[in-house]
């Protein structure tokens, strides 16, 4: 037992790190992928964590030993009585366990007591987190409902009806563009300058951003990968502890946009270059429609790095040279990059050193930069650019570089997403409506007289209206925010992390609203 606390205290504090939250059973979840799951740890993390293993493990069994067992041998056997009275007392343990005689059960909510949610989350034992949540399965019961189903409807209908169409003109000069997606890997606004961040990582972005059209008040509705693409491809918000991408049976009947641009006569394909096994998106992008894929089985091992795939500019130039050839338009593609992630490998120079986590963080995203405008280059010099519309966008934000305030503010889920290429007939213009990927697949079809009424809780990023706004989840929690507001809640203490603006108490109800139905929609699924 010793042996295996230890090494739960270990993940602990790692995962903390990245995710922001105490251990829980989102680990096993990618326990069927594991040389994936241990990508995002360095070399240094796993020598230091397997010494800090081994130190710990080797220095509480002496302990143990010492004090524990040295006692234990010296128990004489009693009469059998005896057994009797050691059996009550230790059925009577079920009361500490417990944490007393009181109706409900001791949680996470007794030992949360600051308005610093990184207080609250170091008050939690992390094995006892671990194992709660390994005994606690979900019951088919949803544990957001805050309201009546029908109030909950009718708060998100009242505010969300007024968003569905777009108050200005077409952006776009043609109703069949091409369409290319590339979804850049954890790229936050925090690095991102022509959004007010950081303004030298990504500098061609930030050229491109005068080219196109920027969206400045973009965010990601969850923290991770297997939620993002839900999020984009599918307009549906992701779960508090779980994710739907995971979940063939659930996740084969979601609203797609790859099968409602093969409605409208599109071609569709999707470049990854590391194992598309990660987190089920494999099976999920199957069901999804799209035909054609390239992943990290069609790049040379010498042009992967140690964990994940291939280097984005190989997997980059891959996505060019296919289209240097003749495509059948009009065509649909999605590339998701991949060197932006931990541990930040690539064959380049680190261009803000690589001392801290956060410089490697910043040269990753300098470096995959660097290669999205080497292809931005070439798809200016091609004859299908004219009429193709190109989108960059995150799959969500990160939690570096460092920001202050609250962890789970919005600054950590703002991202860029900026449109490019021939088909817009608007550019150099920033757009500040309040939106979020949930939005986008609406959007986009809307623009394209294509059917978007099976994205239930999307709404359309062209109204302009005080009314638009954003929604995302994080683990046991959730924010909402528009140009008015901002209201951040616990699942947990069952409170707000933090109220801003004088619209808060109406993002309070709405954002309840919007976490008890998705749950409920994503109970429903089968």
């Amino acid at each position: 037992m010793i042996v295996i606390l230890s090494l739960l205290l270990i993940i602990d504090a790692s995962l903390y790190q990245s995710w922001g939250t105490r251990l829980d059973t989102a680990l096993l979840k990618y326990l069927n992928t594991p040389e994936i799951m241990i990508a995002s740890v360095s070399t240094f993390q796993k020598i230091t964590g397997t010494l800090f293993w081994i130190a710990t493990s080797f220095v509480f069994i002496k302990w143990f030993n010492n004090i524990i067992s040295k006692k234990i041998a010296k128990v004489e056997k009693g009469f059998w009585l005896q057994a009797v009275l050691f059996f009550l007392i230790t059925a009577a343990l079920i009361i500490p366990v417990r944490g007393g005689l009181q109706t409900i059960p001791v949680n996470q909510s007794n030992v949360y007591f600051s308005s610093n949610m990184f207080a609250n989350h170091a008050s939690i034992n992390y094995a006892w987190n671990f194992f709660n949540a390994l005994t606690h399965k979900p019951d088919g019961k949803n544990p957001y409902k805050f309201f009546d189903s029908e109030i909950a409807k009718n708060t998100i209908k009242k505010r969300r009806s007024q968003l569905l169409t777009a108050d200005t003109d077409s952006i776009l000069n043609t109703t069949k563009p091409n369409v290319i997606f590339i979804i850049w890997e954890s790229l936050t606004a925090k690095v991102v300058g022509s959004l007010g961040g950081e303004p030298n990582v990504t500098e061609n972005l930030n050229k491109l951003s005068k080219e196109g059209i920027l969206f400045t008040n973009y965010y990601a509705n969850g923290d991770r990968t297997d939620k993002g693409i839900p999020a984009i491809l599918s307009g549906y918000y992701p779960q508090p502890s779980q994710s739907i991408m995971k979940m063939p049976n659930k996740s084969r009947n979601l609203p797609m946009l790859p099968k409602k641009m093969m409605d409208l006569g599109y071609n569709t394909s999707f470049y990854y270059g590391g194992d598309l096994n990660f987190g089920n998106m494999n099976t999920y992008l199957r069901n999804s429609g799209i035909t054609d894929f390239v992943d990290g089985n069609d790049f040379d091992e010498k042009d992967w790095n140690s964990k994940w795939g291939a280097h984005d500019h190989v997997f980059m130039k891959r996505l060019a040279d296919d289209l240097s050839k003749k495509q059948n338009e009009p065509f649909f593609k999605i590339a998701l990059t991949l060197t932006s992630h931990e541990p930040y490998e690539f064959p380049d120079t680190y261009k803000f050193g690589k001392d801290t986590e956060e410089n490697k963080f910043r040269s990753a995203h300098a470096y995959t930069d660097k290669t999205i405008g080497t292809f931005i280059d070439f798809a200016k010099q091609q004859p299908w650019y004219k009429n193709t519309l190109i989108v960059i966008i995150a799959d969500h934000g990160h939690r570096s570089p460092a920001h202050k305030g609250t962890f789970n503010a919005p600054i950590k889920f703002q991202i860029p997403m900026l449109w490019l290429g021939g088909a817009l007939n608007k550019k150099g213009i920033e757009i500040d409506n309040i939106a979020s990927q949930v939005d986008l697949s609406y959007t986009l079809l809307d623009l394209l007289k294509g059917d978007n009424s099976e994205f239930k809780f999307s709404k359309n990023i062209f109204n302009t209206s005080d009314k638009q706004y954003a929604h995302y989840i994080f683990n046991k929690g959730f924010g909402t925010l528009s140009k008015n507001g901002l209201y951040l809640f616990d699942h947990v203490s069952k409170k707000a992390i933090l109220e801003e603006g004088k619209e808060a108490a109406k993002l309070d109800s709405l954002g309840k609203s919007i976490s008890q139905e998705a749950f409920q929609d994503f109970l429903e699924r089968d």
